[in-house]
């Protein structure tokens, strides 16, 4: 509570303070840090080229609107003074003074003192003033005059010390700081009578308007002869001017007089309504120190500061008001009042009444909108809804939150969108007579109404809704379009009403409503015309404004068609309130809301249609002429001059090498970089809102890259001979090499040869020995298998008799010859031991693996393994070795153990595997 009570005493005692905060001419500044120079600014003028010149101390200063050149003297002395005649730029400096011309994008000097040898070594003058008299240029010094007529230099002394000279009309007066003023006739000086009271005054101007004659004192203010008859200017401003030290005035066109001072600032004064503007430090000027003035030829003023400089545009149908205090805060809506302005911001809602700036009591806080109902104004804030109304504020309503107002297209009601919902005011004669909606509670930034019990609502979040109701105002049915039209992306929905018809702007497309299929469906027309547009906000019928990447358009309606017009971005760069853009129409003129303040345009104001567009196109600084060559993979700056600095800027596109886009001239300058080697054109066109019409074209070719130029080519010829050559060279010298390699190789191969014969003979010698070694091989092998059926048939026989012997107890005799016979076949020890040694020669390969792979196996189990490999039977190996059938069976049984085979495996195929 104290802290709003503080705030409350705060904001009343800036309301009560006098401000004298009124609508000023739009000003550009221009600071060190943008033109690279020093601080002063001591004489100005425009060019026939258009472009402005500066006398800035040590430097010329160049400025056509795109970019800043400075210059300095050969001798480095301060430029003081500077005036254009034709073509060239006169400059005055210490002991020097001559002209400058522009050649091939860039100024150069000439001296006129220097070659006349006008100073003398004893002589300290300094050129502070140039001037064209009666065809003739004079250069002034505090001392002296000098006359140049392009040829001889005619100097003349003063006998007093002088301020400065003045031409007015066919009259050329010469202001003295002690004696007063003279007229100068030829070489004489005659006193200008009935104007002593100006003695020990400076005079800093003399100006004739109206058949008056207003001469300018830099302490004692502004006098006037009228009809020779000399007395003070009988204004309340020369009071002021009294103390404000005036350093230059002029008049200009509209009845206007400029009047720059040593410590106020520059007093813009109408004649025509008696009134004046000071533009100051205290809202735009960067100091309040000007030191000379003038014109361009849109004539707007221009301003040369203790420290900078400032572009005002004193004729433009733009006006600015600022609010550098900080009290008024961000101006989200403006209109216009009998005596002045009615503003809502996020501090409160503000009166700015015959000059004089106050916030209303007990309106602090955030208001949003302000509409004109009638001669009522309602006025939409965070605490609720207030009424402006002769003079006199009052709350009425306590609904937090006043967005958006809409008028009903179908009768005389107003919609107001709120915080929580909407509100229709049906009596504006009686505006307590009003109608909530219900059934929807959300934050409504957008309403509209074109059909009876129908309203349209966007929430300030996401969505678009069609509220239906009844004529007692019951709601029912609320319908979330956005959704059942499927669109996902419906944050900050849009309301726009053209011609009846309500279109909504979602996501930067347009779409209408289709009521028989009940969805959202897209606007051809102006998805056609306003791609892209971030903001919309309608005028009246046919006028409209939109924000499109970052540009404002004034837009008008002319059928289907639209004739845009641009407002130039630095009027509101960077003081754009996103998403609460608002216009309030005021006759031919329309208020937009800034963070700072507002802006005035003229509604019907368009560009104006230029064809004296020139373009200077650069190279590394180099000024590149039209149809001339540009080294390849350089880059080309293009500056595009208008020769306009104010509202009457055009507006231009430009297109490279017949491209179908038109691309902005943005501050006047092209930049292209990445150019294709040939032929180039860059044409510019004026845009006037509806149609381009081409106002001027640049030619250019960029070369071949180095790669590719004559030199190079005819290098790359040298090289691929010279590659040629080499490799015809070394080609022969391989050949040679290769005759002398062949004939080494036929000795070599004749010598391999002859070897190769002599082994194939040994290999064939040991291929016969190798196959009668197998031979042998295979025949010992038939002997081992016959050996081996031999033996097993003999081993059986032996057996069977052996059997019938021990079971025939009776026949002993019988028994002792038949032993004899078993014994005489019986095989004998030599033939066993060759039997054997067959075996192991013939199974040797299998013997070894055997033996690697089951080091344990026994001689006996080797034995057994071969005799089961060459695929015999447990009894016929049972002879063999010398054991019956069933100790083979066992020693069988005992090997597959030692093999680790399992019960399915079969032994005899497992070993044929190793």
């Amino acid at each position: 509570m104290k802290a709003r009570i503080t705030v409350l005493i705060l904001l009343y005692f800036f309301s009560f303070q006098l401000y004298s905060q009124e609508l000023l001419p739009f000003v550009e500044n221009y600071s060190k840090s943008n033109y690279q120079g020093d601080n002063q600014i001591w004489n100005l003028a425009q060019g026939n080229d258009n472009a402005m010149y500066f006398a800035n101390n040590y430097y010329l200063l160049r400025y056509d609107g795109v970019k800043w050149e400075k210059y300095t003297l050969p001798n480095k002395t301060i430029i003081r003074s500077i005036m254009v005649d034709g073509d060239k730029i006169y400059s005055g400096s210490y002991k020097e003074f001559g002209y400058w011309y522009r050649k091939n994008g860039k100024m150069f000097y000439v001296s006129i003192s220097d070659k006349t040898k006008v100073f003398d070594e004893n002589d300290n003058e300094e050129i502070w003033k140039i001037f064209k008299f009666k065809g003739k240029i004079y250069f002034q010094s505090f001392n002296g005059i000098f006359l140049y007529d392009g040829k001889i230099i005619k100097k003349n002394k003063f006998d007093f010390l002088v301020s400065y000279c003045f031409p007015v009309g066919n009259e050329l007066f010469v202001a003295t700081v002690e004696k007063g003023i003279f007229k100068m006739n030829n070489s004489t000086f005659e006193k200008v009578k009935g104007w002593d009271i100006l003695e020990n005054n400076v005079i800093h101007a003399i100006e004739k308007f109206q058949n008056k004659t207003y001469i300018f004192t830099k302490k004692n203010g502004v006098y006037v002869d009228d009809k020779g008859v000399l007395s003070p200017w009988k204004n309340p401003l020369n009071d002021i001017l009294k103390m404000a030290n005036i350093n230059v005035a002029k008049f200009i066109k509209n009845n206007k007089l400029i009047i720059g001072t040593a410590s106020k600032g520059v007093y813009v004064f109408d004649l025509n309504t008696n009134s004046y503007k000071n533009i100051n430090r205290n809202n735009v000027l960067m100091n309040n120190s000007i030191l000379s003035v003038g014109l361009d030829k849109e004539n707007d003023l221009w301003l040369g500061l203790d420290n900078g400089i400032a572009h005002i545009e004193v004729n433009s149908p733009i006006s600015i008001f600022y609010d550098n205090s900080g009290v008024l805060g961000s101006v989200y809506s403006v209109a216009t009042i009998d005596k002045g302005y009615l503003m809502a911001s996020n501090h409160g809602i503000f009166k700015l009444e015959d000059n004089q700036f106050t916030i209303v009591p007990n309106t602090e806080g955030q208001a949003w909108n302000i509409s004109k109902i009638n001669n009522k104004y309602l006025i939409g804030h965070n605490e609720g809804t207030f009424v402006y109304d002769s003079g006199l504020f009052y709350k009425l309503s306590a609904v937090h939150g006043g967005w958006n107002v809409a008028k009903s297209n179908i009768n005389n009601s107003y919609l107001q969108a709120t915080y929580s919902g909407v509100i229709i005011y049906n009596d504006i004669e009686d505006l307590n007579q009003k109608k909530s909606i219900k059934g929807l509670v959300k934050p409504i930034k957008y309403v509209a109404q074109n059909r009876k019990n129908e309203i349209w609502a966007a929430d300030n979040n996401r969505g678009l809704y069609r509220i239906l109701y009844n004529d007692a105002y019951g709601t029912t049915a609320i319908e979330n379009v956005t959704q059942r039209s499927k669109i996902s992306n419906d944050f900050g929905v849009k309301i726009f009403e053209f011609r009846n018809e309500i279109l909504f702007l979602i996501n930067k497309s347009w779409y209408t409503y289709n009521s028989i299929s009940n969805q959202l469906e897209e606007n051809e027309l102006f998805n056609t015309n306003f791609k892209n547009v971030s903001n919309i906000v309608s005028i009246d019928e046919n006028y409209f404004l939109i924000l499109q990447e970052g540009l404002l358009y004034h837009i008008y309606a002319n059928g289907n068609k639209f004739v845009r017009t641009v407002i130039q971005e630095k009027y509101y760069k960077g003081k754009i309130i996103n998403d609460n853009l608002k216009v309030f129409k005021n006759k031919d003129k329309y208020l937009l809301n800034l963070d700072d303040g507002f802006i005035s345009l003229q509604l019907k104001y368009t560009n104006k249609r230029e064809s004296n567009v020139k373009m200077e196109a650069f190279v590394n600084d180099n000024l590149v002429n039209n149809k001339a060559t540009i080294p390849y993979n350089s880059e080309l700056r293009v500056d595009v001059i208008s020769g306009a600095f104010g509202a009457a800027r055009p507006n231009l596109f430009y297109k490279i090498n017949g491209t179908k886009e038109y691309i902005p001239v943005n501050e006047g300058l092209i930049v292209l970089n990445n150019l294709n080697s040939g032929s180039n054109e860059i044409t510019v066109y004026l845009h006037d809102g509806l149609n381009y019409d081409k106002i001027s074209n640049f030619q250019f070719f960029v070369a071949k890259p180095w790669y590719f130029s004559i030199w190079m080519i005819l290098l790359y010829f040298v090289v691929v001979g010279g590659i040629l050559y080499l490799y015809y060279k070394w080609n022969k010298m391989r050949y040679l090499q290769k005759l002398e390699l062949r004939d080494e190789e036929l000795k070599h191969q004749k010598k391999i040869l002859e070897i190769e014969l002599k082994t194939e003979n040994e290999l064939n010698l040991q291929e016969y020995e190798k196959h009668i070694l197998e031979l042998e091989l295979q025949s010992k092998s038939s002997e081992v298998a016959g050996k081996s059926l031999s033996i097993a048939k003999q081993g059986e026989m032996i057996e069977n008799i052996q059997s019938i012997l021990d079971s025939d107890v009776d026949f002993n005799k019988l028994k002792s010859e038949i032993k004899k016979v078993i014994k005489i076949n019986a095989v004998n020890k030599h033939e066993w031991e060759t039997f054997e040694t067959n075996l192991n020669q013939i199974h040797n390969e299998f013997i070894i693996n055997l033996s690697k792979k089951y080091p344990h196996l026994t001689s006996k189990d080797i034995k057994l393994c071969i005799y089961l490999k060459m695929n015999l039977s447990s009894k016929e190996i049972a002879p063999l070795i010398n054991i019956s059938f069933r100790g083979v069976e066992l020693h069988r049984y005992r090997l597959r153990k030692k093999l680790n085979l399992v019960q399915e495996e079969n032994l005899s195929k497992f070993l044929l595997t190793i």
